[in-house]
Formats: structure tokens, sequence, C-alpha cells
């Protein structure tokens, strides 16, 4: 059974219960804390300020006076401060690793490669922030010359979310930053602390204060502020669509821009012609990455009917290796679900399933060592009516759907509201382009699950979201478009004129 205690945590240099506002490390203005939980334990880890509208109007006003002044900063200052902090994050990357595990619940491995991916977006923005260019026009007056630069939007809301909490901020503020942007960060209640020491080395890096502000707190106070002020000038929303939706009715009155990466259902089908090991270890490494709790995470395991048995078995067999413990004991390498309330959704999802004529093969029940612990879980002959395939799970569950034919396999798949990820597994070519440009996801995977990088482009389709993070264009988020024309000029001596 899980014993250890985090009580050790206060001791880690990065470990700090604070908000950051215009420079200074703040208390909420009534002294009020939140408690954060250790999700393996359910113990105390630390508390935050519980802040709301006042310290949110605060921050804004801090970031849009810093705006004043960084977005004229010299793009080789922005690039190096970047940098700064990508070197910072590197040199301190286990003490991100162990505060990120305390508060989220990762195995420490899976927080340690968050933590470099996470620093990936900070280098990979920090060059960018150097090729932001504009464009001349085509000339169409003999005496004007026109062009089109980008500058920055403005003051960011950043809102996000408890899963991948040191990702998900540099992923957001990074490519912000390098635009010539300032923001005010909102973390997950569940998992501020990451978000907290991030800004600790940001601060070490050298960004001016107000440039980069965290308020913790009640998520709907500090929410109202961040959609509703007029200073704010883009909100950058990882988590739920049904957040997502509301947080866009509440933007609509000030027609604030938003990127919004919300919720999927992620399709993964393994034709006949698959390499099953292949498919097998690809599904491992999506579905049971962060115990299930990823939104680009499979979902739907849509099988050929030819393959089916065997890839059952196979992944039977592979599941027989995960082991759910504390994520701080290397021997584990599945974590807890985050609350009682994802532990709930899971069982929902998991009876539901039975009830409509699934066959439970392993796992459906809480783990021997108990509180939000999960077994990891395989379902076959699941039917398209279920939960499952409506909702994502977010959860170490594993459910098999069979299919016949190349044209079922695909409607099932785009069957649903959302349209984040899907993956698929062929040795045939002319099915590759067939079926990826069948697909309705922002994010397709070909005989591959693991996809992201600093240097993709992550996004959705339909309910799944607005807007690209990451690559190449990630930047242009935070970037308004500006149409110039000087005319009136005396620019050439020509005998057409």
């Amino acid at each position: 059974m899980y014993n250890r205690t985090f009580a050790q945590m206060p001791m880690n240099s990065l470990f700090m219960q604070k908000a950051y506002i215009d420079g200074q490390w703040l208390d909420a203005l009534n002294h009020a804390r939140i408690s954060v939980l250790n999700p393996a334990s359910r113990e105390v880890l630390g508390t935050v300020p519980a802040m709301g509208e006042g310290e949110t109007v605060q921050a804004v006003e801090a970031a849009d006076q810093a705006f004043q002044d960084w977005r004229h900063s010299d793009v080789h200052y922005r690039a190096k401060l970047l940098k700064r902090w990508f070197d910072l994050i590197q040199q301190n990357k286990q003490l991100l690793a162990d505060i990120l595990t305390a508060e989220q619940g990762k195995p420490i491995e899976e927080a340690v490669k968050e933590v470099d991916y996470g620093a990936e977006f900070v280098s990979w923005f920090a060059e960018e922030a150097k090729r932001i260019y504009g464009k001349m026009m085509p000339k169409y007056r003999k005496d004007a010359i026109s062009f089109v630069d980008k500058q920055p939007v403005g003051v960011v809301g950043a809102i996000t979310p408890w899963n991948f909490p040191v990702a998900m901020i540099t992923r957001k503020c990074a490519p912000a930053l390098a635009a010539g942007c300032t923001l005010v960060i909102k973390p997950a209640e569940d998992t501020p602390f990451s978000a907290i020491a991030l800004l600790r080395l940001a601060e070490q890096a050298g960004f001016p204060p107000g440039v980069i502000n965290l308020v913790t707190g009640d998520a709907q106070a500090i929410g109202k502020i961040l959609t509703s002020h007029p200073l704010v000038r883009h909100i950058s929303f990882t988590g739920s669509t049904k957040i997502g939706k509301l947080l866009m009715q509440q933007c609509a009155g000030q027609l604030k821009k938003m990127s919004l990466e919300l919720g999927g259902n992620a399709p993964f089908i393994v034709f006949e012609d698959a390499d099953l090991d292949q498919a097998v270890q690809g599904a491992m490494a999506s579905k049971f990455r962060n115990t299930g709790q990823t939104c680009v995470c499979i979902n739907r395991m849509l099988v050929h009917e030819k393959v089916y048995p065997s890839f059952t078995e196979r992944l039977a067999k592979q599941m027989q290796q995960l082991r759910p413990g504390p994520g701080e004991d290397r021997q584990y390498n599945q974590g807890p679900l985050i609350d009682d309330s994802s532990l709930s959704k899971v069982q929902l999802h998991i009876q539901d399933a039975l009830d409509k004529g699934a066959k439970l093969i392993m796992g459906g029940q809480v783990h021997q060592d108990g509180k939000t612990f999960f077994q990891p879980t395989l379902l076959t002959e699941m039917q398209t009516n279920c939960l499952i395939a409506q909702e994502e799970t977010f959860g170490p569950v594993a459910a098999l759907f069979r299919f016949r034919e190349e044209e079922e396999a695909v409607s099932i798949a785009n069957d649903t509201p959302y349209g984040l990820s899907a993956y698929f597994y062929t040795q045939n070519m002319d099915r590759a382009f067939r079926v990826s440009k069948a697909l309705e996801y922002g994010i397709v995977g070909i005989n591959e699950t693991m996809l992201s990088s600093a240097a993709s482009t992550f996004g959705g389709m339909k309910e799944s979201g607005i807007g690209r993070e990451g690559g190449p264009y990630g930047i242009e988020t935070f970037l308004e478009k500006k149409y110039t024309l000087i005319g009136n000029l005396t620019l050439a001596y020509s005998s057409f004129s």
C-alpha cells in the first residue's frame, strides 16, 4: 500500500506557495488559501492563494503596462530571455519533475519527459521570435507602397489544464512572449505548483516585471475578468469542450481572439494488413500515457475482424505489464487518476459498456492500493451506442470495436462531434493517403501514435477547438496582421507615366 508523503517537497528549491503579479510574489488580498492534494496519497501537498477578481484585475493592468515596452523590445532580446528560461528549465529538470509528479501523479519518468517536452517549446519559439516576417504587397499604384506587418495582439489570458501542467504553460507562454505579448496565467487548481516553479525560473531568466503574471484561485472569478476585461485581447485555453464553449460565450461581447484546444474522442484503427506488433506498441504508448488522461490518447480502438482475436491477445499480454502505484517510485508505470470525479467517470463508462454487451477481459475495478488508483482495463465487443463511443473517458480503459470494411471504420471514426486526433495502422500506402484525407481530425498518425513536438502543429477540428499551437503556426495566433499604404510618393521616373 502507498504510504509515502511529500512532506519533503517544501525542501524543493522551486516549490513556492504564492502567486506572481508585476514581479512580486503575493498572497490573496483576503489571505484565503486553497489546498492542493497529492492525488496518490490524497494528502495536502500545500496551499496557494485563493485569488479572485481584484487580484486578476491587478495582474491584467500590470501586464498591459509591461506590454507598452515589451511589444517594442528587440526580437534578439526576447529570444535571449527565452533561451535563458530554456536553460534554467533544463538545469532544474529533476526539481520540476518532482513537483509535477507530486501534484499530478504521473510516473516520474513521464514527468521528466514532460519537462523536456515543455522546454522544447521555449527553445523553438526563442528562434521563431526572429522569424516574424511581414510582406510587401504588389504594386498597383505608381505613387504608393503597401505592406503587411505583424504586431503582437496584446495581453493574453492563458488558462491551462492539470494533465500536462508544465508543457501546457510553455506551449502557450513561449509563442506569446516571442510575439511580443504579455500574459496572465491561470493554472489548474489541481496543479498550480508546476506553473509557479516555471514562473520562478522565468523570473531568474530576467523577464521584466509584468510581462508574465500568474494568479491562482477561483476559476470562475478569474475567468470572468480574463474574458471581460477590455485590456485582455486574447484567450488561450486548453481544457474541456464544455468550458471552452462557456469561455467563447463570455468572450463574444468583445470579440476577443481565442485559441481553444479542447476535448477529443480519438479513434485508433487497425486494418487487416497492419503490423500488429507495431500497432500494439502504439496503442500502449498512447492509451496508457498519463494513465489515459490526455486529450489525444486513444479512446476507441477499431480493429478489423480478421485480426481482432490476435490483436486482443497481444494487447492483453502487454497490459499485464502495467503497474499502478505512486509516481515517484520508478517500479510503477501507471499513476493515479487526478480525483474522485475522474474515478467515477471511468467507472460509469465501464459499467455502461458492460450493460450494453461489452466483455470485460481484465481490470475494471479500483486498484488494491485504493484511493484513485484504477486497474488497467480491457473491454471487447464494444457497441457504438455506449458512452465510450461518445465521450472522452480520460482513464486507463482500452475499448475494442469490430469492423469489416474500410468505409465502415472511417464512418465510425468520424461519428463524433470531436476532431482532435486519430490514428491508424496499415501497410497499404494507397489506403494511408485515402484514409488520412477522409478522417475529420486535426492530427492524424499513420503507424505512429506519439506525434506531438514543438515543431509540429497541434489542434483540432469540429468541437475539438480553434487555432493551432506549436510548430510554425503556433506564433501566428498571437499576432495581428496590419495593412499599411503610403501614398503620394515619387518613386520612379518612367516614360509610361
